[in-house]
């Protein structure tokens, strides 16, 4: 009668797997272990704010310099919300000298005029107008009494500057966070702005 073979500790096909691995790999080379499931609702690729700059085909000097100012802006601006929100848009930016300042709406267009305005500070604020601060048929509903009335950015508010804060709304803007001066600008503020509008669409913006 044959004598009874005791189990590997791993199955052989294994091994043989393990070995052909380390072959193929080499030094130095990491291997990812192949995915058997389905990957999970939040490794999903999230929204992201995308835009494209219209330039002028012979552009003259003076464009040159503003689309210069306009590029360094929105991608500051764009990285920041990509960074820390889920927001999803597509812009169309544009230089326009008749602009006093700049501007933005719910189309996706954002226009700059005024050099002193092409900063990342204005960019923050108008990508904001595109999402509907100011803009969305929502707005007057959760701003219209002067007070936005959605939990989540209130509570993200209160989280920041204390437990009676609110946002204030009017003109189609809000403060604080709504970046609506130069002044306002900090790595911090621009941070909580962003977060703040993300909380916002979530409110029903």
């Amino acid at each position: 009668m044959p004598a009874r073979r005791t189990p590997a500790p791993w199955p052989a096909t294994a091994v043989v797997a393990a070995l052909a691995a380390a072959v193929l790999a080499g030094p130095g080379v990491a291997q990812a272990a192949p995915r058997t499931t389905a990957p999970a609702a939040e490794e999903q690729a999230a929204a992201t704010i995308t835009w494209t700059l219209q330039r002028a085909s012979n552009p003259t000097a003076d464009q040159r310099t503003a689309y210069d100012l306009i590029t360094r802006a929105m991608n500051a601006a764009v990285s920041r919300y990509n960074n820390l929100s889920d927001l999803g848009k597509s812009l169309t930016v544009r230089y326009d000298p008749g602009v006093p300042t700049a501007d933005g709406n719910i189309k996706g267009t954002i226009r700059f005029g005024n050099r002193g305005y092409m900063t990342e500070r204005t960019a923050l604020h108008e990508i904001a107008h595109t999402i509907g601060v100011g803009t969305s048929g929502r707005w007057s509903a959760l701003a219209g009494s002067g007070i936005w009335t959605g939990a989540q950015a209130t509570a993200l508010v209160r989280q920041f500057d204390g437990s009676s804060a609110e946002l204030s709304a009017g003109g189609g803007h809000f403060w604080p966070y709504g970046l609506n001066y130069e002044n306002e600008f900090s790595a911090t503020a621009a941070d909580r702005h962003v977060r703040i509008v993300a909380a916002m669409v979530r409110d029903g913006l």
